[in-house]
């Protein structure tokens, strides 16, 4: 291009420039100029403060999941220091078709079980998919709180699955003996207020409190419904009144958890002294 073509050029930007400036104030081409301009604006705004406060975000969100450890585990003084008061907790990864602890090769203090789950080389995908959850980590982050002499107290199990409108995070705390229910208690999950997300009730989660998971044939028999178990009160918690889906959400993943394609290799390990 010689210089005359581009001096051209740059003359003809000039005047577009000048006659742009010329409308009117209200005129379409400037209003447009002007919307496009905030938008763009706007939207860089938006995204440099994500970016910058991410790492707050990350870190509110794990104080958050460490308060639900220890309020599932009954043990969250509001006073304290959830970081100090979370420390008692010992984490470990497990891998759920072995029951065996797998800490040699995931690090459990940074191990992310829900990103386990997307990924294809560290989890299954279901076919039988009660939880619809659609697929599965091998690997799960699990916590044992141990009293003063060192023998396990409470052991607390993450555990997720589909409601009605949403997946639903949380955790189930389990006495030493592995099948004496001390709590249950989600995290996350977007059901609806006043409805399904009364899973957020305390005197719903209370109920949780003394309930079993199998009968002495080693039978799984915890559900959530309407109505009682016919294995008894001690297997049976009442469903949450006008959530009937959630309430069987609940039910399928707390099933689906506990059963022979989640913790139940582990729990008989457990249960009989091997870990």
């Amino acid at each position: 291009m010689s210089d005359d073509q581009k001096q051209d050029d740059v003359q003809t930007s000039q005047n577009a420039f000048q006659r742009f400036m010329a409308l009117p104030s209200d005129s379409v081409p400037k209003t447009i100029a002007v919307a496009v301009t905030l938008c763009l604006v706007a939207s860089m705004i938006v995204s440099a403060v994500s970016v910058a406060l991410r790492p707050v975000q990350e870190v509110n969100k794990l104080r958050d999941k460490q308060i639900n450890v220890l309020q599932v585990a009954g043990v969250y003084d509001p006073a304290a220091d959830v970081t100090e008061a979370f420390s008692a907790f010992e984490p470990h990864v497990l891998e759920l078709a072995t029951g065996e602890f797998v800490d040699a090769q995931y690090d459990p203090a940074t191990f992310d079980d829900v990103a386990a789950a997307a990924d294809p080389e560290l989890s299954t995908s279901l076919s039988d998919d009660p939880a619809g959850i659609g697929s599965q980590s091998k690997f799960v982050t699990v916590y044992f709180l141990r009293d003063d002499a060192g023998a396990i107290d409470k052991v607390i199990l993450p555990v997720y699955g589909y409601g009605l409108w949403s997946t639903l995070y949380g955790f189930i705390a389990l006495e030493e003996n592995g099948n004496d229910i001390f709590g249950l208690q989600f995290y996350s999950h977007a059901e609806t207020p006043g409805l399904g997300a009364e899973v957020d009730n305390p005197r719903w989660k209370a109920l949780w409190n003394g309930k079993k998971l199998v009968d002495d044939s080693g039978v799984l028999q915890i559900n959530v419904a309407k109505s009682a178990s016919p294995a008894g009160a001690d297997y049976h918690v009442d469903a949450l009144a006008g959530a009937t889906l959630t309430s069987a959400g609940v039910n399928n993943l707390v099933r689906f958890w506990m059963g022979e394609n989640g913790f139940t290799p582990f729990l008989t390990k457990l249960k009989a002294g091997e870990i």
